[in-house]
């Protein structure tokens, strides 16, 4: 575990960069993070899924996978994977403040 100043913040990250402290996230800090990623400008679409993986970790303990993030957010799975190329529900996971999904490499 580290810690690094994001947005004025000092933040808890583990190995990988995840926030290890959900409660501290911030639309601020997401845009920060996304740009670490190389996401940038996080457009509405980018938003929907951040905040559909967020909501749905605060209300039941565990990130949402791939499969119901395309079946339930909105989005499409084709879609998830141009916006965040390199791994939809892991980086939007990141992004959002909220542990790695489980079965995510």
């Amino acid at each position: 575990m580290s810690t690094t100043v994001i947005a004025n913040r000092e933040l808890e990250l583990d190995a990988e960069g995840f926030l290890q402290k959900p409660e501290q996230w911030s639309e601020e800090i997401g845009v920060e993070l996304a740009r670490q990623v190389g996401i940038d400008p996080l457009t509405d679409r980018h938003w929907q899924v951040v905040r559909y993986m967020r909501d749905k970790y605060l209300q039941t303990g565990q990130a949402p996978s791939i499969r119901s993030l395309g079946k339930d957010s909105g989005v499409s799975t084709k879609e998830l994977y141009q916006l965040f190329p390199k791994g939809p529900a892991k980086l939007a996971a990141r992004i959002g403040g909220i542990p790695k999904p489980h079965g995510c490499i």
